[in-house]
């Protein structure tokens, strides 16, 4: 048996101001029944979509942005045909770089938790660039708790 180094535990949701609700679909849980786990990346992302229309960035309209880090803490299982909440915050607002926070819910219950550190970049190249002042301003207004800064 190998034994991995834990990774250290993430921190309590701080509390969301937006929560994306979907159905868990079929093609997202695996032959045990239940959301496989790389599923949940792609749940979070989804969330994030979201999030990034309801302060206005949807889609081309917002910063071209990496991925540079990612993580996710599975708690308990979502299955076929349930309804889920995905909450997403930003917890962190860098010169260069923004980092959210995710959470899987069912009925109030935690089920996953994830993070993701993006870097913004020059539209069509990967140059580093400061964010857009609009899209801060559109993150701040819409986060109940302010961003680490």
């Amino acid at each position: 048996m190998v034994n991995l180094p834990k990774a250290p535990p993430m921190p309590a949701p701080a509390p969301f101001t937006f929560f994306h609700p979907l159905r868990i679909r079929w093609a997202e849980c695996d032959a045990q029944g239940v959301v496989f786990n790389a599923q949940y990346y792609f749940l979070f992302d989804v969330g994030m979509t979201e999030y990034a229309r309801a302060i206005g960035f949807a889609g081309s309209t917002g910063p071209e942005m990496f991925t540079v880090a990612s993580s996710a803490e599975f708690l308990a299982s979502a299955r076929f045909d349930e309804e889920v909440e995905i909450p997403v915050r930003c917890a962190r607002l860098g010169n260069t770089s923004v980092h959210f926070e995710f959470a899987m819910l069912r009925d109030g219950e935690t089920l996953a938790r994830g993070r993701a550190s993006y870097v913004n970049c020059l539209r069509g190249t990967q140059e580093k660039a400061p964010l857009p002042e609009d899209y801060v301003a559109a993150i701040l207004e819409m986060e109940r708790t302010a961003p680490e800064r």
